[in-house]
């Protein structure tokens, strides 16, 4: 029997925590909310999770009080007294690490499969998300990834090609893993609320394509994206053999890139992860 929790609210006044803007930081108190945000991969009795930034603990308390093991990467010293005070709560279910989550390496830290659970620090969500899409091993050792971002950068991750949010982030998200919005969030549902609206997504890893690196298919994304209005010969000419393949593939180097089909891409890469 877990001990009774004060109010996160309580908790946030006693130990003096307001967020910081530097480090991204807006706080949510909606219980009912953050357990709908912890059940979005499933029952996680037993399970262990990976949480990013949990500041005070919000999140940290729904995944807890679903059974999860949880292990939260925090970098705001702020915080770590109303940590410890879940860990009291839940002996044996909270292990905190004091530090920055860009600088660890969560496989080695989990040591086991594990899901991954974040209301993301907006200034890391995306370099943290494409890190962990990234790698050569795949399916990777994360089983799940519920994350929230800001509407727009969710809507770029689920997006479809040809539609005005699809770009990098949603090849590489989707490219060998399933992606979809789960929960939109209000921005007054945040203390402070931020000045947009907020979405959580969820990821699945899914079966990769043979014979595709996924340094390439990055390096393929990165330059077509990155002059996302200029037709394909264009954007590409600078990575060797791109507009080889173009042609080798009958893919019409008059196009932009956000015509391209993912699957397109995908064998873009493939072609030339062949010719390396």
């Amino acid at each position: 029997m877990t001990k009774p929790l004060p109010p996160l609210r309580d908790v946030i006044v006693r130990y003096g925590l307001s967020a910081s803007k530097a480090l991204g930081q807006n706080f949510l108190f909606d219980e009912q909310l953050l357990a709908r945000i912890a059940a979005v991969p499933g029952d996680l009795e037993g399970k262990a999770v990976l949480e990013v930034g949990p500041g005070p603990g919000g999140l940290t308390r729904a995944l807890l009080r679903g059974g999860a093991r949880v292990t939260a990467i925090e970098m705001d010293q702020r915080c770590l007294p109303a940590l410890a005070e879940l860990s009291d709560a839940f002996p044996g279910q909270l292990r905190v690490i004091a530090g920055d989550a860009l600088k660890l390496d969560h496989s080695e830290l989990m040591g086991e499969p594990f899901a991954v659970l974040s209301n993301l620090p907006y200034n890391v969500g995306t370099a943290l998300f494409v890190r962990w899409l990234g790698g050569e091993i795949w399916p990777p050792a994360w089983t799940s990834l519920t994350l929230m971002f800001q509407q727009e950068v969710a809507q770029r991750i689920v997006a479809a090609p040809a539609s005005d949010a699809y770009g990098r982030l949603g090849v590489l998200a989707q490219w060998r893993a399933t992606a979809k919005l789960a929960i939109k969030v209000h921005r007054s549902a945040f203390t402070p609320p931020p000045k947009v609206m907020s979405a959580i997504v969820h990821v699945e890893p899914a079966a990769m394509p043979e014979g595709v690196s996924a340094k390439m298919l990055e390096r393929v994304t990165e330059a077509a994206f990155g002059q996302r209005r200029k037709m394909m010969r264009q954007s590409l000419k600078g990575l060797p053999g791109a507009l080889e393949a173009l042609d080798t593939l009958g893919i019409d180097a008059t196009r932009r890139a956000e015509t391209l089909a993912i699957a397109e891409f995908v064998a873009l890469a493939k072609q030339l992860s062949l010719q390396r």
